[in-house]
């Protein structure tokens, strides 16, 4: 039987708690009605079940229930936004601002609607992955309705300054969405400290189930109104069609309240492991490089590139440990990161770079085999490095003059 990796890759997907799937169980099994059926017992049930839950992902970001809109994840969560609002209030102006280093689930509406004539305006990052506020100022016109601005990157961990985001678009009468995936759950998050209009999260990223996400959508100044992407019976006031999935809502709700009771010491304890892998990778090995900001980052996020050593034959021999390259929705592409490019990150760094993402059961022994396995495998490629020879022998290797066949 082979043994299982350790996983590290929770940014990409978390394990389901079983606290969370117990509370699931019964949904499926006795309480299986559906929430849209008024006239019997089964459906009270299963509508009460939701408006519990909503009342618990409500909370953990500081919102009221009906501000929060189900939806099958994160994705949709970030079209519904971005192709809602641009649709909603299109008369009012047709200028939408976001960023390179975005999530797909981002980038890709805002090209969609480039294509349908829509102005959009890609604000860069600096070397740690963080907006340029001054940047963003000047980029709002009286023709912007929607700032899209993600509040922790999926990749390197960087937490943007959304509380200022929002100021600054509240300020020009600028709607804000921010998807807020990685950070929910884990770093606090509060809508109305922080001026949030529309925020996507997702419940498989805080040890819930996949399939089930919410978008969080402002009732009062402003109330933002959006159309909708998919019509049918009218549920979720109109904004999203389609029979409730109960048993992930319920999960979802679980998985907030866990998540609200245990971040403090879950981040505290997170912060300490990814410092303690940090700590052992750079006293073994010279010429790595830590991706993404040295405070302002995720507590269990470590981004590392390792100089001399091929990205693919890297992770082909810490074959025991589950991490990742890049963000798990483009794993299959060989692209170095658009992410760490976005950052002005080495093209050959960029192609070895690491996503190590700790998470609620990761324990200190998985982070010493992760730090050995990957210690131990950096040395051997590089001691097959000619490049790394020639490096630690002292020849700058920008002076090199390489010779094409």
């Amino acid at each position: 039987m082979n043994k299982k990796p350790i996983y590290l890759d929770y940014h990409a997907t978390t394990p389901l708690d079983p606290r969370v799937l117990e509370k699931m169980i019964p949904v499926f099994t006795e309480n299986f009605g559906n929430a849209g059926s008024r006239n019997h017992a089964f459906g009270w049930e299963a509508e009460k079940a939701v408006d519990h839950a909503r009342n618990q992902v409500a909370a953990l970001i500081g919102a009221s229930e009906k501000e929060i809109i189900f939806t099958s994840g994160a994705t949709e969560s970030d079209n519904l936004a971005i192709l809602g609002v641009a649709e909603m209030y299109k008369e009012k102006g047709r200028h939408i601002i976001t960023c390179v280093s975005e999530h797909k689930a981002v980038l890709d509406p805002c090209k969609h609607l480039e294509s349908l004539g829509y102005n959009v305006t890609w604000l860069g990052v600096d070397k740690q992955g963080l907006i340029n506020l001054e940047e963003l100022k000047a980029a709002i016109t009286d023709q912007t309705i929607l700032v899209s601005i993600m509040h922790a990157n999926n990749e390197v961990g960087t937490i943007n300054p959304v509380a200022e985001i929002g100021r600054i678009c509240k300020e020009r009468g600028v709607l804000f969405h921010t998807d807020a995936v990685q950070s929910v759950g884990r770093i606090p998050v509060d809508v109305e400290k922080m001026g949030i209009d529309l925020l996507s999260m997702s419940a498989h990223k805080i040890y819930g189930p996949k399939g089930i996400g919410a978008l969080y959508v402002r009732r009062r100044n402003p109330r933002v109104r959006l159309s909708p992407l998919v019509y049918g019976g009218g549920q979720e006031r109109g904004m999203r069609s389609g029979t409730l999935n109960v048993p992930g809502i319920v999960g979802f709700g679980e998985a907030c309240e866990l998540a609200q009771k245990e971040m403090a010491s879950e981040a505290e304890r997170l912060k300490g492991l990814r410092d303690k892998l940090w700590k052992l990778l750079s006293a073994e090995l010279d010429e790595i490089y830590l991706n993404g900001h040295p405070t302002e980052g995720l507590p269990g996020n470590l981004n590392v590139s390792f100089a001399y050593v091929e990205g693919e034959a890297l992770m082909m021999g810490i074959k025991n440990l589950a991490v990742s390259s890049g963000s798990a929705c483009t794993s299959a592409s060989l692209e170095p990161s658009h992410v760490l490019r976005a950052m002005d990150v080495r093209e050959d760094l960029a192609h070895t770079s690491i996503r190590f993402g700790l998470g609620r059961f990761t324990t200190e022994e998985d982070v010493l085999e992760a730090a050995r396995s990957t210690i131990r495998e950096v040395k051997r490629l590089r001691d097959m490095s000619p490049l790394y020879e020639m490096f630690k022998e002292g020849i700058d290797m920008n002076s090199v003059q390489w010779t094409g066949h």
